[in-house]
């Protein structure tokens, strides 16, 4: 049987894997594995990528900033998630505020510090990507569009760490950069639609707020059916393997999402649309094995123009 004590602990350590959201993050690890491994680096062996400790010390530090993004994002929107997020925002404050601010301010220092190990320019970097987070968690996200358009580019910038890293900068990889970047801004604007509640109470000046839910759904769409662009030059133009069903699929699932969207009317039909979404994104990140299987065990130059 456990202490008190030790099942009040464990409780705060739940609690904090709540506010860090700590499945995201090993999604975005192994996305940007992933990435370094099928997209970046297609000649070098798997294994020798995997144990490169540079690349090592980019993807930890990614992993802290997003943690520490999480959090002071969690500080902010204390009391709009009461409304919007009631269970998670009542385990979420086990976690005093205080505490969430000296981890905050911990886990920046040690990013800093172990990005400076890789170079000046990777120290910069990760600097200016905390900054932008703080920036946009304080100030820009209470803002329509803009705050939309941010919260989408930072959570495309750490692919962009490993990019410089690399210095790869295959026209195929903005291709993918781009399908992403517009599903993260479609979910925005979903997370907006399920939100609106809170955000009305809090004064936070989103799309839905300002311009009414019709208009949102209309930019939604029109978002939608833009992500064929990127998905014509991955498939039609550039080389990504078996990774075409991926992509011929989420079409698919896309058209079936416009459909629903139609109709969605309350919160649980907007939570929905938003898992599906985060469905599609995470498919997308194991789906990068498809490119070319055989880089596992051997490297293989794979990513060329027709």
């Amino acid at each position: 049987m456990l202490s008190r004590k030790s099942k009040l602990l464990l409780t705060k350590i739940f609690s904090f894997f709540s506010v860090i959201r700590g499945y995201n993050i090993f999604v975005i690890v192994l996305a940007q594995y992933l990435a370094a491994i099928f997209i970046l680096s297609p000649e070098i062996r798997a294994l020798n990528v995997i144990l490169d400790y540079q690349l090592f010390i980019l993807v930890l530090a990614s992993s802290l900033t997003i943690a520490s993004g999480y959090i002071i994002n969690n500080f902010y929107d204390a009391q709009k998630d009461l409304i919007n997020r009631p269970r998670k925002a009542m385990i979420d404050r086990l976690v005093s505020q205080k505490t969430k601010l000296t981890v905050y301010f911990t886990i920046n220092f040690i990013v800093v510090l172990i990005a400076s190990i890789v170079s000046w320019r990777a120290m910069l970097f990760f600097s200016t990507y905390i900054f932008l987070i703080w920036f946009y968690s304080h100030k820009l996200k209470k803002y329509p569009i803009i705050g939309n358009v941010t919260a989408s580019v930072l959570a495309v910038l750490p692919f962009f760490g490993i990019l410089l890293y690399y210095k790869n900068f295959y026209h195929v990889i903005f291709a993918h950069a781009m399908f992403l970047y517009l599903l993260i801004l479609i979910r925005e604007l979903i997370k907006d639609l399920e939100n609106i509640e809170g955000d009305l109470v809090s004064n936070y000046r989103t799309i839905p707020v300002l311009f009414g839910v019709k208009t949102a759904k209309s930019i939604i769409t029109v978002l939608t059916i833009l992500t064929v662009i990127p998905v014509y030059y991955l498939v039609d133009v550039f080389n990504v393997g078996y990774m075409d069903i991926y992509f011929y699929l989420s079409l698919l699932v896309l058209i079936f999402f416009l459909l629903k969207l139609g109709n969605a009317k309350t919160k649980p039909q907007y939570l929905k649309l938003h898992f599906l979404l985060k469905f599609i994104i995470v498919a997308g990140v194991f789906s990068i094995v498809l490119i070319e299987p055989s880089v596992l065990l051997h490297g293989k130059k794979l990513i060329s123009a027709y």
